[in-house]
């Protein structure tokens, strides 16, 4: 999401490589630097969404849980929400403050938070924003308003465009408002 040039900027260079291809038809050198055209088009795909990344961890995870009937899915949402938890306790504790002097760290939490939360969206039946969730979600997001807005803005939006249920009509009008600006 913070790049959404890189699909463009590969498309171009598939076909700067197909004109070279085309242009030197009988010559093979520098052949072991191209990626193929199957490789290729899957990278396409990968690329495509807004967050492939996300994307291809919320399908495994859906997978996963749709697959391992053994398991109850509360098991996984569980976890989920657990470290989506420890996340935001960990970054808007003061005592737990002090010990991320390295701003890095602190965004790698809010990361991770977000993360979760989006896959904990993509797999519980209700979704991350119901109130029957198991995620302070007012909480979360008021922890990544009162950050830096140039750093978190692409977490922020990766809550209100990637995730599956902010916008059914279980989700609270008061989270709705604070994703919303």
């Amino acid at each position: 999401m913070i790049n959404p040039s890189i699909q463009n900027d590969f498309s171009y260079y598939r076909r700067t490589l197909s004109r070279m291809k085309m242009a030197n038809e009988d010559d093979n050198q520098g052949s072991e630097n191209v990626v193929s055209n199957e490789m290729a088009n899957r990278m396409s795909l990968f690329y495509a969404p807004a967050t492939p990344m996300l994307k291809v961890l919320g399908e495994a995870t859906t997978k996963f849980v749709s697959t391992h009937k053994e398991l109850p899915v509360e098991n996984t949402t569980d976890c989920l929400s657990t470290m989506a938890n420890i996340c935001r306790v960990m970054i808007e504790t003061p005592e737990y403050v002090a010990r991320f002097q390295n701003s890095e760290t602190k965004l790698f939490c809010l990361r991770v938070m977000v993360g979760v939360i989006i896959l904990y969206d993509h797999v519980h039946p209700v979704g991350a924003f119901a109130k029957s969730s198991t995620i302070d979600i007012k909480s979360c997001i008021k922890v990544l308003k009162e950050q830096e807005p140039g750093r978190v803005e692409g977490l922020l939006n990766a809550l209100r465009y990637t995730t599956k249920t902010l916008n059914d009509e279980t989700t609270p009008k008061t989270i709705k408002a604070m994703l919303a600006g």
